[in-house]
């Protein structure tokens, strides 16, 4: 019997057209999603318009759903309050000129979540474009809101306007939080950092769902030499679409401004002798348990290295006295504009 022989470079052939399968799947998909969602608009138009016109109650609805099912037995999403989603869908985003072209980028399921969790526009666009962008699954789109993403994001204290590139400024901004939360940790109020380390390890999905973007995984307790003497940085991730090294500093007790110079000592190393040619910058950020918001602007007024400053939580909750420091409009519109 002969023996077949493996042509050189047939695992390349083999990753390649592999590749090129998962490119049309999604694509399909893709195409699948835009025409579904597009028929649930078009069904919540035909209704709104048919109840103006003819003055039609609401048991015009339930019948209407009946009589699909009775058509289409094997077609699920006619349900009578599936129906009524699609009135209220068609209705929320009619008249935005912004959301309404965006709304068939993103599936059924997460249009659903958002315009029933969400009501404020720019809210409504951020969630649909970070969707969008880094393929949050339902359940992360769902942690996001519940965990005030939107809001967390804007508050961040970074030095980014002035260390970071204007080309991808904004896309480093929504790569760092104001606060997050880590209550997927069971942690309690009282531990230490190496506890603190020890529960991130045991639960990296979740942590990484929580950071909220395209990072991976790079290492715990990542060595650095230099002269001779070991550093060690806590945890070491890689964001994909920034393509930049971030350090993470952990600390249980308040933000002092001695964290900032030491981290920045972290980054000019991590440029110096791991990031690559081809990748930007590496980022800090610095995860502290408080802080104190003018003592963090002081700390970054002079750092040159890009840092951001957060606080985590193990319980959700965004204080109240914030909400009143959020950007304007019109510095929320610049900063998604990008997405």
């Amino acid at each position: 019997m002969k023996k077949e022989v493996t042509p050189d470079n047939y695992a390349v052939l083999l990753t390649d057209v592999k590749q090129r399968i998962r490119s049309a799947q999604y694509a399909a998909l893709k195409s699948v999603n835009k025409e579904l969602v597009g028929l649930y608009w078009d069904i919540g138009q035909m209704i709104v318009e048919r109840q103006k016109q003819a003055g039609w109650g609401k048991s015009v609805v339930e019948k209407l759903a009946g009589d699909l099912q009775a058509e289409f037995p094997g077609v699920s999403g006619f349900s009578a309050i599936n129906l009524w989603r699609m009135r209220q869908f068609y209705e929320e985003y009619r008249d935005d000129a912004k959301l309404s072209p965006l709304v068939t980028e993103i599936s059924w399921s997460h249009n659903l979540v958002i315009f029933q969790q969400c009501k404020d526009p720019q809210e409504r666009e951020f969630y649909i474009k970070m969707t969008r962008k880094f393929g949050w699954s339902k359940n992360v789109l769902i942690h996001q809101i519940e965990n005030q993403s939107f809001q967390k994001y804007l508050l961040n204290q970074t030095n980014f306007d002035k260390a970071v590139p204007e080309k991808y400024r904004n896309q480093a901004k929504l790569a760092v939080k104001d606060e997050y939360s880590f209550d997927f940790l069971e942690l309690g109020e009282e531990h230490a950092e190496k506890e603190l380390e020890q529960a991130i390890m045991g639960r990296m999905e979740q942590f990484l769902a929580e950071m909220g973007g395209r990072f991976t995984f790079m290492g715990r307790q990542f060595r650095l030499d230099v002269d001779g003497d070991e550093f060690f940085i806590d945890l070491l991730l890689f964001h994909r679409h920034l393509k930049s090294l971030v350090a993470i500093e952990l600390k249980v007790g308040k933000f002092v401004p001695e964290f900032v110079g030491k981290m920045q000592f972290y980054l000019s190393v991590l440029d110096d002798k791991v990031r690559l040619p081809d990748e930007n910058p590496s980022i800090g950020i610095i995860l502290c348990k408080s802080k104190k918001r003018m003592t963090v602007d002081y700390a970054l007024r002079e750092a040159t290295k890009p840092i951001g400053v957060a606080t985590y939580k193990v319980v959700k909750q965004l204080p109240a006295k914030l909400k009143s420091e959020l950007p304007t409009p019109e510095d929320i519109r610049k900063l998604v504009e990008d997405l």
